[in-house]
């Protein structure tokens, strides 16, 4: 594709709509941007837009380390060593930048790989086995960077990059994602000035209401589609534009801003998906799909929380009413579903889903595994829980102490995941089955490090390879799992969805069919612990379990042991 077959009208509507009268300066910004990227050598050739081989791993750079690569190289090595490109598609890289705090997410310098994971080649390596997801940390940067340095000495265009509030102003309407201050004070060669800095005062908000700042990200993701990128991943998309007086979250600005960038991408480079994260509740969240103009992915952020409610409290209602209720994305569009990540479990994708109690309950019972509790700023001044700061797998135990049981409960639950109508992306340590890191929450005093452990690669290996041990179970586990998702055409993110009643508070049923194959595939999970049992649906009574246990029907009944998961389909 060529920048002539830009929609010039569409593309200045949309410039107008957020810059008025400043439209005929930010247009030819906008395609001065595109030009300067050349992506006449990127493979932009689909047979579709994604099937169901499409499995994402979500990992740092520096995951794996060793005394011989560099961490970048070190990956591949592992990923090539347990033929993981078979099973994933997708690599995702969390933020690979040089940076200075939030293990990555304050990124100093966009174009340039942190020299302690490797360079532009080993990423590029890495595209010849797998395609890729970079993170576009697109809400703020470093406050070493030297874009804001650069503002802080008073050099243009940099003046204009950031963010100038008064700090006398009200801003208790604004929505707060963690209990740190909104704004932080600096010393810039014009004096003192207050900058928005939402997350961290180290992490200094961008200013989108000025067009030079949209242009260079718009040059900056053209850039990553250059170096392979598949999946284009806009951290934090949801605080982008900021008006004194509004909640500064999902503005009308900010939704353009993600329909722009799809529009961009569409002409010059129609093989990328642009993926918003937006841990909020889900009817928040899944507006980002917009009329199917907007983003082609949105993470699935209810499901975690509501996937582990139902195990901890021996009660999948609210689960069971959430995906009963679930809406199939607009075409072209799908959900990108996961249990674990570098982040904490959100729960604000909870609120209205459940109580104030049975909330409280389920913090109980993540501390009790030895969980922590991350809060965020009410505008009442209170802090409130936003996220369980805890390692999946452990939020699964049982406190049993058996191996046996605990990986049978995590494979239970990644089996759902896998199976729900969309892209699957599972975290490098559900991967490996990483337990909680408390020495190294201990160590940083940051408590989402419970869940970021970095592996010597020889210390991994001999984890996964010790026969009878939790870590070999879920990996040799999980591996299987995928293994048998990636075959079944009924798994395809476009194959339909239906919700199926169960009649049993703890036991979960969904169907799912794909009209080209005309396969069927019925999912069902008990979360509790004792046995169960319901009516099959006609068209499953003479069916086998994918997964390969025998299962156990009577009457027309099947029954399913504590944490058992199938998948059935009906015998050929």
């Amino acid at each position: 594709m060529s920048i002539a077959s830009l929609d010039f009208p569409r593309l200045e509507s949309r410039l107008r709509r957020l810059y008025g009268q400043r439209c005929d300066e930010a247009l030819p910004l906008v395609v001065d941007a595109i030009n300067r990227v050349n992506l006449s050598e990127v493979d932009q050739s689909s047979d579709e837009r994604w099937n169901q081989r499409d499995v994402v791993l979500i990992t740092y750079g520096d995951q794996i380390q060793s005394a011989e690569r560099n961490p970048l190289q070190t990956l591949l090595q592992f990923l090539v060593e347990w033929d993981l490109p078979g099973l994933f598609s997708t690599v995702h890289f969390l933020p690979c930048f040089p940076y200075t705090s939030d293990d990555g997410f304050s990124v100093v310098d966009y174009r340039t790989i942190d020299p302690n994971l490797g360079a532009w080649e080993d990423i590029d390596s890495v595209s010849d086995v797998s395609t890729l997801m970079l993170d576009f940390v697109v809400n703020h940067v470093s406050q070493s960077s030297q874009w804001f340095q650069d503002y802080l000495a008073g050099h243009l265009p940099y003046l204009k990059y950031f963010i100038e509030a008064d700090p006398h102003a009200d801003l208790s309407a604004v929505t707060r994602p963690r209990s740190l201050p909104l704004l932080s004070e600096f010393e810039t060669s014009r004096g003192q000035r207050w900058l928005w800095t939402t997350f961290s005062r180290d992490q200094v908000d961008l200013n989108y209401a000025e067009p030079t700042v949209l242009a260079e990200v718009i040059e900056i993701l053209l850039e990553y589609v250059r170096h392979g990128a598949r999946i284009i991943r806009l951290d934090a998309i949801a605080y982008l534009w900021k008006q004194t007086g509004t909640s500064c979250i999902h503005l009308p600005e900010t939704h353009e801003v993600v329909k722009l960038l799809r529009d961009v991408m569409q002409t010059v480079a129609p093989h990328v998906l642009l993926l918003t994260e937006t841990n909020v509740p889900h009817e928040e969240n899944v507006s980002y799909f917009g009329d199917g103009d907007e983003a082609h992915v949105v993470y699935q952020f209810s499901f975690p929380p509501l996937l582990l409610d139902a195990f901890l409290n021996e009660d999948a209602e609210p689960l069971k009413n959430w995906l009963a209720n679930l809406q199939s994305p607009p075409p072209g569009a799908t959900y990108l579903n996961f249990t674990a990540s570098h982040d904490g479990i959100g729960v604000r994708p909870l609120e209205g889903r459940i109580s104030t109690e049975r909330l409280a309950r389920l913090v109980d019972k993540i501390k009790q595994r030895g969980g922590l509790i991350g809060t965020r700023r009410q505008s009442d001044g209170t802090d409130s829980p936003y996220e369980l700061n805890i390692s999946y797998v452990d939020a699964l135990s049982n406190l049993d102490g058996d191996p046996n049981s605990h990986a049978a409960r995590f494979l239970a639950s990644q089996a759902v995941m896998l199976a729900l109508q969309g892209v699957p992306a599972v975290y490098f340590h559900s991967l490996v089955g990483t337990q909680n890191d408390l020495e190294g929450v201990e160590t940083s005093g940051t408590p989402r490090r419970i869940n970021r452990r970095k592996f010597d690669i020889g210390e991994l290996s001999a984890r996964i390879n010790d026969n009878g041990t939790l870590q070999n179970a879920i990996f040799s586990g999980l591996r299987h799992l995928l293994g048998v998702r990636i075959e079944q055409p009924a798994f395809h993110p476009d194959a339909g969805q239906e919700y199926v009643e169960s009649g049993a508070p703890n036991l979960l049923v969904f169907r799912r069919s794909c009209s080209r194959s005309g396969q069927s595939i019925l999912v069902a999970v008990n979360f509790g612990d004792n046995d169960e049992e319901f009516d099959l649906p006609a068209q499953f009574v003479a069916s086998l379990d994918l997964l390969g246990s025998t299962i156990n029907v009577h009457n027309g009944r099947l029954g399913l042991a504590p944490a058992q998961v199938v998948w059935l389909t009906k015998e050929s």
